[in-house]
């Protein structure tokens, strides 16, 4: 959680929700429909993510969130998180990979990383999140 408080990114809203999903795996790690990995580096937690199947369809999973420590970012932790949660999606039949995430310059960072790990910005809601504030919705094929 301090992870993600310390992430600005991160409304402190969406840091409540964040929570809740981590709650749920904890209390019920099979019956949340979440799977959650985090890594550690220098034995303290660098950085987690969340990733789960997608109700009511065949192979597409959700990556629902991930964050790494900002002072352990740009060591591949990021991307190790990203490929391990791919590896597990696809040993589950999992086809296709989403991300949805805000069109905020403060995001830019971020979607930078996902295309260059391989998604591809598919669709783009106008002022979704708020006015000027799209959704993004990245996809990687994974068969």
């Amino acid at each position: 959680m301090k992870i993600l408080r310390n992430t600005p990114e991160f409304k402190p809203s969406e840091v409540v929700v964040a929570e809740e999903v981590i709650d749920s795996y904890l209390r019920d790690p099979r019956g949340s429909g979440y799977h959650a990995l985090v890594a550690e580096l220098d034995s303290a937690i660098a950085g987690y993510i969340c990733y789960g199947p997608t109700p009511l369809t065949e192979g597409t999973w959700d990556i629902y969130w991930m964050a790494v420590a900002q002072e352990k970012q740009g060591k591949g932790i990021g991307g190790a998180l990203l490929a391990y949660a791919e590896d597990r999606i696809r040993e589950n039949q999992g086809r296709l990979a989403i991300i949805e995430t805000s069109s905020k310059p403060e995001y830019e960072k971020t979607r930078r990383f996902h295309l260059s790990h391989g998604y591809q910005v598919i669709c783009r809601i106008p002022d979704f999140y708020a006015p000027g504030d799209d959704k993004l919705i990245l996809q990687k094929r994974l068969s």
